[in-house]
This record gives structure tokens, sequence and C-alpha cells, in this order.
């Protein structure tokens, strides 16, 4: 069913500790529109998508998605990986350290924990792939907005590489979209 392979989709190679970026990043990871949402979101919808092609499509995205949570995971930890609890705490990530020591911790980039309220399930397909067009849309302003806050050329890579992926999600959504209005079409039903 699946093949894994010891790399991550895309190379994560920080060079830089900018724990201010860890700070900000760290929203992907677990925050409302972050990729560990996502992921969860997909997977949890295809149950009631009416087709196995749509079924697919969120199967696909979602693990993809969970992927991505590798990744930014990745380079929370490498933006962090040197740093002293003394520069934890003077860059806001001194709760982050009592609470989880050196661990990356689902959450916001406030601090406020990861929760399945991110998650938006419905049971209709229709309204269902409406949502996963925002949320893609969504995650890609946010790594737009994280792109203006760094200047290191490492991470813009890897963001870049992220934000054209929610591009081609919400590409196939759309397109995940059309043929369920072709299929209620069909069918005569609306």
């Amino acid at each position: 069913m699946w093949v894994y392979q010891k790399t991550l989709q895309h190379p994560v190679n920080i060079k830089n500790m900018d724990l201010k970026m860890a700070k900000y990043l760290i929203t992907q990871f677990g925050g409302p529109n972050g990729e560990l949402a996502a992921s969860l979101r997909y997977l949890s919808q295809r149950y009631t998508m009416p087709t196995g092609k749509t079924r697919a499509l969120l199967t696909d995205i979602g693990t993809e998605e969970l992927a991505h949570v590798e990744m930014i995971a990745s380079m929370v930890y490498q933006l962090t990986a040197d740093a002293t609890p003394e520069q934890l705490k003077a860059a806001g990530l001194g709760t982050n350290y009592a609470q989880n020591g050196f661990g990356i911790y689902p959450s916001d980039a406030n601090g406020v924990p990861f929760t399945t309220a991110y998650i938006a399930v419905m049971g209709d397909p229709v309204t269902d792939l409406h949502e996963d067009m925002a949320a893609e849309q969504k995650a890609l302003a946010t790594y737009y907005h994280l792109i203006n806050l760094t200047d290191d050329v490492d991470m813009i890579d890897v963001l870049r590489f992220l934000g054209e992926r929610e591009i081609v999600h919400y590409q196939r959504f759309g397109e995940a979209l059309m043929d369920i209005y072709d299929l209620n079409e069909s069918q005569h039903v609306f």
C-alpha cells in the first residue's frame, strides 16, 4: 500500500539558527491553517466522498500533508537545534521549552496547542471540497507571510516548495468539485 522512502519530500537544510522564525513557522505544524490540520481534515473527509476518484484524491493529498508535517518539524528542529534554554526564553519559546523541552510540539505561533476544532468535516462532498480549497488558500497565504518574515534562502526554498504544493492541491480539489457537480447533474441531484 505504501512505499516509504527515508527522505523528505523536499530537502530541508537550514544552516542558521533563527528562533524567531521557528516561533512563526510552528503555526504550519500545529496551527489552524497548518499541515497537521489539513492532513487530518482530508483523511477524515474521504470516507463520505461519492466516488473512488475523490476518495483517492483526499487520501493522496492527506498523506502528502503528513509529509509536509515532517518537513515543517524538520525545519523547526533545525532552526532551534543549538539553542540554549535562555535563548529560547528570549525568543518567546520559554513556555514551549518548559512544557516540551526541545521537542517539536504541535501549536500555533502563539503557543496555543493543536486542536481538532481546526478540522472541518461536514460529510457533504461539495461543502467539504469548498472547505479544502479554502484551507489550501489559507495555507498558501501563510507561506507567503512566512517568506516575508525571512531572508534565509534555505528557508525560502522550502517555503516556496510548500506553497507550490498548496496551489496544486487547490487545483486538484477544484477539479474534484467539478466532477462532483457533473455527477450530481447526471443524477439530477441538487
